[in-house]
Order: structure tokens, then C-alpha cells, then sequence
């Protein structure tokens, strides 16, 4: 059974994304009329005679409410194909393992933490190779370009410094060498970027975070066009087994169809939150591409709709920085990102410790913000009483 089911669903695509985010993957139910996908909470299907299944055997191998989220998402992205995973690490791996052993994937040194260890310390267990460099500036792609690399990986803006890559002129590069690149779209989202469209292979999504949007389903998903990815990457996700249930496909197939008006807001409440913290004494650096005077800004207004709903900041010490996440109440300090609610986090400690204490760990004031959709000036007094306790 083909996941990718082109023809099971509405083609929605001479229509605009807000449309998508409602309608794409999200047809009625045929049998019952239901405006809703049902969720198909099943292990396997009934074949009406030898030989002949209903197109769905066995929920591994394909389920129809996960069908509806892969046609959904990569609709959104452009993309001819979209496969589901049980997490977004989930989905990287299986990305990782197109590669062959000694091959070569060069990514971003300042990547999400997850990643680092993802690739740095398990994927080398399979003969890989793996190297980081500042994929901003690309005269270090090109230098970090090796005669075995395949895959360049990018994510943009990255996670949390927020540095903005050129994602056409790296997948120009790759694929001068023939390699291919990915791109991790969970910060942007499809409704603020479009990966493929600026020449990456692959697109690849935590849709636990703003895809899905309310911090209740963990959840990944990669979408391409290329039709050999498209069976290697299927045969994975049905040979290894990581893939989402039912529900949690559905969860996420609810929380698209707000997508567009949640990262309109995220990004209005962000770039508030960020010109705040610019202007406040206490915050000795603020990362946040909206900024004019932030380095990738004027790529980032090329490259996106917004400039999203993450917010990094620095204070002058660890101490100051971990008194500041201490100190909020609207904002919950937690991991993760990209739900309707704020979160606040310190990196070095939590999301990013797996590079602490390398050359590439994160400064210990650093400050992660998820910003969500509460009211903005609720939002920024929390930040004031929170910034004022600082010696």
C-alpha cells in the first residue's frame, strides 16, 4: 500500500495555503459524509478475497488517517509526497540512513541539540561521517564540501541562535557536487517558508511544534518531490515502524487548519517580545531575524512570510539568564516549542546539553522564547517583572 495516495484526495493546489491548511488531505468522509477525518484506530483491514486488499492491510504499512496527514502536509510544502513518523527525530533518522557508510552529511554547527547528537554520535555508529560548519556563510559550505558528501543539512533559522541560511545558494552547491539538501522547516512552517521551492530536496518537520500547535502529539513528517526518495523512504518507515497512531495524525490534521492564523500571531506577538528586549538595558544581545539590524534579515525577508514565533536573547551572565527563566509566569519553563502557549527555556541546560561543554555548546546566557498567542502585553510584563530581578 502507497501512502502517498495522490489520487485519494482533492487536488487543492491552484489554491492559496490558508485554503490548504483547511481543505488539503481533509476531504469529507465518502462513506458517512463526516466534515472531520475519522480516526481509523485500527491494526489491520479486512481483504474482500485473496489478493485483493482495500488498499490499507495493516496500519504500519498505511493507515487512512495518516494518509490524510502526509497529502495534507505536503500540500502545504509544494511537495509531490509526505510521510509521517512517530517524532521528528524519528524522521531525521530515517533521512540520515539514505546515506550509505562512508558517505558524508556536513550540517549546521550551531543545530538544534537533538540533531547534534542524532547525527554527531549515532549516525557515525553506521559509518557515516559527519562534519559542522556555519552553513550562513558559504564560503565554509563550499570549504566543507568533501569528495564523499551526500547530503548537506540545514535548518533555518536555526535553533536557538536563529541565524539565517540562503537556502537556494546552499542547494545550488549540493547540487553542483550531487548531493542532496534537507531542510528542518519547524521553525518557519510552510505558511512562513517554502524549502522546495527554493531548490532543497527534502523538507523535514517536528510537526509536534507549530504544525500541530497545542503541545499534545508528538509527531514528524519529511516531504520531497524526487519519486526514488519517495519508496526508499517509505520502505523505511514501514521496515523500521516509526510511525504516528491514528490519533495523533489526527490531532495534527486539527491543529492545520489554524496554522495560518496561530503564526500570524506568533510572529506579531514575536517581533513585539524582540523590539522589547532590544530596547531593555538588561538583555545584553537579542537574536531574532525580524530585527533590521539582525544579520540574516534581509535573506529572511526573501526567504519568508514573517519571521516567526522564536525569540532568542542573551543576558550578561548564565546566572542572570537562568534567574530570568526562573522568574516568568505566563511563560512556562519547558522544552519544546511552537504551542499556543509560551515557553521559556535555557538551552545550555536543557535543549542544547548534548553539546555542553563542546565548541559548539550554546552560551550559558542564552535564552530561548517560544512566543505564543496570549495577549502581547501580558506577554512583555512578564518579561519586565522577570528582567527587573536582575542584579
Amino acid at each position: 500500500m502507497s501512502d502517498k495516495l495522490p489520487n485519494e484526495f482533492a487536488d487543492w493546489s491552484d489554491t492559496s495555503i490558508e485554503t490548504r491548511c483547511i481543505r488539503a488531505g481533509q476531504d469529507p468522509d465518502p462513506r458517512t459524509g463526516s466534515m472531520i477525518v475519522p480516526i481509523f484506530q485500527t491494526s489491520t483491514f479486512k481483504w474482500p478475497e485473496v489478493g485483493t486488499s482495500t488498499g490499507y492491510e495493516y496500519s504500519r504499512t498505511a493507515n487512512p488517517t495518516r494518509a490524510a496527514l502526509q497529502a495534507s502536509i505536503a500540500s502545504l510544502e509544494g511537495a509531490e509526497w509526505g510521510l509521517a513518523f512517530a517524532s521528528g527525530t524519528a524522521a531525521m533518522r530515517e533521512v540520515a540512513m539514505l546515506l550509505n557508510p562512508g558517505e558524508h552529511i556536513l550540517m549546521a554547527r550551531d543545530a538544534y541539540g537533538g540533531t547534534f547528537r542524532l547525527l554527531d554520535v549515532h549516525t557515525r555508529r553506521h559509518g557515516i561521517d559527519v562534519s559542522m560548519v556555519d552553513l550562513t556563510d558559504l564560503e565554509q559550505v563550499e570549504g566543507g564540501i568533501r569528495p564523499n558528501t551526500k547530503l548537506i543539512w540545514l535548518e533555518t533559522p536555526t535553533n536557538p541562535i536563529m541565524a539565517v541560511a540562503d537556502i537556494a545558494a546552499i542547494a545550488d552547491i549540493a547540487h553542483t557536487v550531487g548531493a542532496l539538501l534537507s531542510v528542518d522547516n519547524t521553525f518557519a512552517t510552510p505558511y512562513l517558508q517554502q524549502p522546495l521551492a527554493l531548490g532543497a530536496d527534502l523538507v523535514i518537520h517536528s510537526a509536534t511544534k507549530y504544525l500541530a500547535g497545542h503541545s499534545d502529539v508528538v509527531i514528524g513528517a519529511v516531504v520531497g518531490n524526487d519519486p526514488d526518495l519517495f519508496t526508499r523512504l517509505q520502505e523505511q518507515q514501514n521496515d523500521c515502524g516509526a510511525v504516528p497512531s491514528p490519533f495523533d495524525s489526527w490531532l495534527t490534521l486539527r491543529g492545520i487548519k489554524t496554522l495560518p492564523v496561530r503564526m500570524d500571531r506568533h510572529g506579531a506577538n514575536a517581533i513585539a517580545v524582540a523590539n522589547f528586549l532590544n530596547d531593555h538595558p538588561n538583555v545584553a544581545e537579542v537574536y531574532y531575524p525580524g530585527l533590521p539590524e539582525a544579520p540574516g534579515h534581509e535573506l529572511a525577508q526573501k526567504q519568508m512570510r514573517n519571521f516567526g514565533g522564536m525569540v532568542s536573547f542573551r543576558m550578561p551572565t548564565r546566572e542572570a539568564a537562568i534567574h530570568v527563566c526562573n522568574s516568568t509566569r505566563i511563560f512556562q519553563l519547558a522544552e519544546s516549542l511552537g504551542g499556543v502557549e509560551s515557553l521559556i527555556e535555557h538551552p545550555d541546560s536543557m535543549t542544547h546539553l548534548a553539546v555542553s561543554g563542546t565548541e559548539f555548546a550554546i552560551d550559558g546566557g542564552v535564552i530561548r522564547a517560544s512566543i505564543g498567542i496570549e495577549n502581547i502585553d501580558d506577554l512583555i510584563a512578564d518579561l519586565e517583572q522577570a528582567l527587573a530581578g536582575v542584579r
